[in-house]
């Protein structure tokens, strides 16, 4: 059965001088209870695109609809969403207690349920015992505790986050990551997510929409976006990825050979539409990439190259290899610790190799 539809955009675009677009024709359906991250570079478009569902900015264009009802036009207060910032925006002089209940307030509750819902909402976010304290005498991570007990009190069908952990430090950055994902998991809402960071929207979503320059790129699950990137910009903006430029000299059924820098062919899977003769990149990860016997032959299922070591850097759970192979002097390979390496030095002559399925043939933009 197909999961019902919450949100969708329609052909939205975003001018703020009505000449240059920021979102240029957004098409989007967001599925009921999906955690959705919105993800890309600074000025790509994915915040302007989660302030219009909010409400804080209006479509230039296009359609936007909630829970099948069109919203482009109702005032922000009036969509029932939840938002959580980057820089909280907790009230400095109210307590826990009151910061919480102030979206209550503003919907004139009774202070009988309003009380009731700020402690359902604090034991949901584990704050019980300091509704009493001022957001000065929290930590960042309760901080962004309160926030979130904030946006959720009200129990909106959908919560966006705009950078929510972008001021906390990397290990309680982590922590907070999973806090979300539990909640989400737990109260079956909607969450849209914004952020630039790559690691945390493949650690949290359940799809991942890559932006940059007011188009998204690619939209898909997080194994699908690394594993199979749509285009060169999503490829080399998930995670760290080897590029290898040249050209096609033989495409058939997916597969295809593609000449690179120095000369050398290898073997890949093609994306979609790529024809012999076209100028391409090869795209792939180092963690793919092996060392080999020397003097290991290539096939039709495995590339193998000679390569020259120039640097080796150890980093806790695996060792990156940088190494000089196809004509780039800037090639990686990550090792992992619990491999054997053979007393490696830099200027060391290798064989390395990785399968032909494991990498891809991406055009040139």
């Amino acid at each position: 059965m197909a999961t019902a539809e919450f949100i969708r955009f329609d052909s939205v675009k975003k001018s703020y001088d009505g000449e240059n677009y920021v979102v240029r024709g957004l098409d989007l359906s967001v599925a009921q209870g999906e955690f959705l991250t919105l993800l890309g570079p600074s000025g790509s478009g994915k915040t302007t695109s989660l302030m219009m569902l909010a409400g804080f900015e209006s479509p230039t264009a296009g359609e936007i609809h909630l829970d099948a009802r069109r919203i482009d036009h109702v005032p922000a207060h009036q969509r029932n969403i939840g938002v959580v910032f980057q820089n909280y925006a907790l009230f400095p002089h109210m307590s826990v207690a009151d910061n919480v209940a102030f979206p209550l307030r503003m919907r004139g509750l009774n202070s009988i349920e309003i009380a009731k819902q700020v402690k359902r909402a604090l034991d949901m976010v584990r704050l019980v015992g300091m509704d009493a304290r001022k957001p000065a005498q929290l930590s960042g991570g309760q901080q962004q505790r309160v926030a979130l007990a904030r946006a959720m009190v009200f129990e909106p069908k959908l919560v966006l986050m705009d950078e929510p952990l972008g001021a906390l430090d990397k290990q309680l950055r982590e922590h907070m990551q999973l806090e979300i994902k539990a909640l989400h998991r737990r109260l079956g809402i909607n969450v849209v997510y914004v952020t630039h960071d790559q690691s945390e929207a493949l650690t949290m979503s359940d799809r991942v929409g890559v932006f940059d320059q007011g188009v998204m790129q690619q939209l898909a699950p997080p194994a699908e976006l690394y594993e199979s990137p749509a285009n060169l910009f999503v490829a080399q903006f998930i995670g760290e990825s080897n590029t290898l430029r040249g050209s096609l000299v033989d495409v058939q059924a997916g597969h295809c050979s593609l000449r690179v820098g120095d000369g050398t062919v290898v073997k890949t899977r093609a994306a979609a539409g790529l024809t012999t003769g076209q100028p391409a990149a090869l795209s792939l990860r180092p963690e793919k990439v092996r060392l080999l016997a020397k003097g290991h032959e290539p096939s039709d299922t495995l590339n193998a190259v000679p390569a020259t070591l120039i640097d080796l850097v150890y980093h806790g759970d695996h060792t990156r290899l940088c190494l000089n192979t196809c004509g780039s002097a800037e090639f990686l390979m990550k090792v992992p610790n619990d491999a054997a390496l053979p007393g490696l030095r830099p200027g060391a002559r290798l064989t390395v190799g990785w399968d032909a399925a494991q990498c891809q043939a991406l055009p040139l933009q």
